[in-house]
């Protein structure tokens, strides 16, 4: 049975929005329900020189730019110049293709650098995101003896994605994101998983995310020992997620609540997505939520990923105004509760 979160005062000028670490309290967003992405986009070419010099730069454009019209508050750089796998893969000394033919060693310079950096002229508020080394290592073959399994060279692909995390810390985002698919499916040992990511993060200053779509009922508790500031979780396309993690103890960490079905082109209305996010809000302490999408949306089309976050972006702010509107009345939460419903 899913718990019901008591649901607290909160005045029109709502507190900064905290993530927790051992270092202390760092803000991320001074507004309650921030809406962000979790990364990819639909990709868009076009034609001429400047396509020639660059084909994926005007989609990288057209990615950050939708974004900021549907009033998403952290984006991303749209992650439009190959699947999470290839693009880092490709670029990592020691694998040819998806085999493994020697040691993995760090990129010769940052892969999603420059993508992000131009996000970042546009927009105070960007998302680094990194290919987790489990989810890489699953997508590999090994094809050499200096690898005696799979979870060696997941300690190897941490070592070879920390330099890629250093960079993405040193420009400014807003907050370091770490996809980790895989872990959901049960493939991936999560002690080793926990350690890797101990090593990308090693010494970062933004805070860190760990986004892991799929159902978590078999794998929650080894994910919930990982630390980071924020967990990143699916709600939408896995429904019964909302009765497994609200049973855990998230320890004041920030969550990601994908609320937008991502794996259906459909777009939905903001009203449906704003009962989603109530459902989230009576178990949920509404300070921890991050409002996104279940996943990325690269296998989108341009339109429906736009109407997805446009309305996601109005749900969010339905639910602040009235939550921000529930505190003017004496009685407290009450009014909020009876607009949630029992």
């Amino acid at each position: 049975m899913l718990k019901k979160n008591p649901i607290p005062l909160v005045m029109k000028d709502a507190p900064m929005i905290r993530h927790f670490t051992d270092k202390g309290r760092i803000g991320i967003s001074d507004k309650l329900f921030p809406t962000t992405v979790v990364g990819s986009y639909p990709v868009t070419k076009s034609v001429g020189l400047r396509s020639f010099l660059d084909p994926l730069h005007s989609a990288v454009e057209r990615a950050v730019t939708d974004q900021i019209t549907a009033g998403i508050d952290i984006i991303s750089d749209g992650q439009v110049r190959g699947d999470m796998i290839t693009v880092f893969i490709s670029q990592l000394p020691g694998i040819r293709g998806q085999v493994v033919g020697g040691k993995v060693l760090p990129a010769d310079q940052p892969v999603t650098l420059a993508d992000t950096r131009y996000a970042l002229t546009r927009h105070p508020e960007v998302k680094g995101i990194l290919t987790g080394p489990s989810t890489l290592a699953h997508g590999l073959r090994i094809g050499t003896p200096l690898y005696r399994n799979r979870e060696e060279l997941v300690l190897d692909l941490a070592q070879a994605l920390a330099s890629e995390a250093r960079a993405l810390d040193k420009v400014g985002v807003t907050v370091l994101q770490i996809d980790e698919p895989i872990f959901s499916t049960g493939a991936a040992d999560l002690d080793v998983g926990k350690k890797a990511i101990e090593i990308v993060t090693a010494d970062l200053k933004a805070p860190i995310s760990l986004h892991v779509c799929g159902e978590l009922i078999d794998v929650i508790d080894g994910i919930l020992a990982i630390p980071v500031s924020m967990y990143d979780f699916e709600f939408s396309g896995s429904q019964e997620n909302l009765e497994v993690v609200s049973a855990k103890d998230l320890k004041g960490r920030l969550l990601g609540y994908g609320c937008v079905d991502t794996a259906d082109p459909a777009v939905e209305h903001a009203a449906t997505i704003e009962k989603r996010i109530e459902k989230g809000v009576q178990v949920f302490d509404p300070d921890q939520m991050v409002i996104d999408p279940d996943c990325g949306m690269r296998m989108l089309s341009r339109n429906s990923a736009f109407c997805k976050l446009k309305n996601m972006v109005e749900a969010s702010r339905a639910m602040r105004i009235a939550y921000a509107n529930s505190s003017d009345d004496s009685a407290g939460s009450g009014e909020f509760e009876a607009f949630l419903g029992d």
